[in-house]
């Protein structure tokens, strides 16, 4: 693993575990023992949604792909499968994991919550990403505009 892949792994636990924690406060359906056990449950969200991505954008490159209009609407369907079945998938690993020490609510709170985890994390990418690629940034000082 590169550095920057781990340290990107880093920042988008912080921001999950951010996130994540403001869905605890103001939404009543997501709960969590404790600062901890949110952190653990950002890191274990960090990977099952790796994995989901990885899937979505295979179902979304077979949809692209597809040769004829039935490979298409099969396609389509293996994509839409994916796309619910992953809040399925986020809410089941949280409950074997962490029992009832987290709750996540039910399938809107848990769909709201991925896709403001995602969203979050592609604009704090954007904002940490620097204008010039494979240019180091010196520590310390901010991007040129």
């Amino acid at each position: 693993m590169r550095w920057d892949r781990l340290t990107g792994a880093v920042v988008d636990v912080f921001v999950y575990v951010v996130v994540l924690n403001l869905f605890v406060q103001y939404l009543p359906s997501v709960l969590s023992e404790s600062f901890t056990v949110s952190l653990l449950t950002a890191v274990l969200l960090k990977v099952v949604l790796e994995g989901v991505v990885a899937v979505k954008k295979r179902a979304v490159g077979l949809f692209v792909r597809a040769p004829t209009p039935a490979r298409r609407i099969g396609a389509a369907v293996l994509l839409w499968s994916v796309l619910i079945g992953s809040k399925i998938a986020v809410l089941e690993v949280v409950d074997v994991v962490f029992g009832s020490r987290v709750s996540l609510g039910g399938f809107l709170p848990v769909t709201a919550l991925v896709v403001t985890l995602l969203a979050s994390r592609a604009a704090v990418r954007r904002v940490l990403r620097d204008p010039r690629p494979g240019v180091p940034r010196p520590a310390g000082r901010a991007p040129a505009r």
